[in-house]
């Protein structure tokens, strides 16, 4: 079974920022964790999946670079909200089905 736990989320999410230092290793984690409870607000129960980590992962990316722009200009990346309505959608017909 593979285990998406905290460090192999930050190390993700890392290389998905180009990130090498440990500088803010700190602040990611926090983030990462801002990500996964927004993400249960929105309706979803995380598991110990691929897809799951990703989305944890291009969420808090999103996170990450909003902060940097300083905007809400351009929203939720359309690539961010398909994957979290998709996964959702999953989830919902899986409970439909039980």
């Amino acid at each position: 079974m593979v285990c998406f736990d905290d460090a192999a989320i930050l190390s993700m999410v890392k290389a998905d920022l180009s990130l090498v230092t440990k500088a803010k290793d700190d602040y990611l984690f926090m983030l990462i964790n801002a990500a996964r409870e927004q993400i249960k607000r929105e309706g979803i129960t995380l598991t110990d999946s691929v897809g799951d980590a990703q989305i944890v992962v291009m969420y808090t990316a999103y996170l990450f670079r909003k902060r940097a722009e300083d905007t809400d200009a351009a929203g939720m990346p359309r690539m961010l909200r398909y994957a979290l309505n998709n996964r959702l959608f999953a989830e919902k017909a899986n409970e439909g089905d039980a």
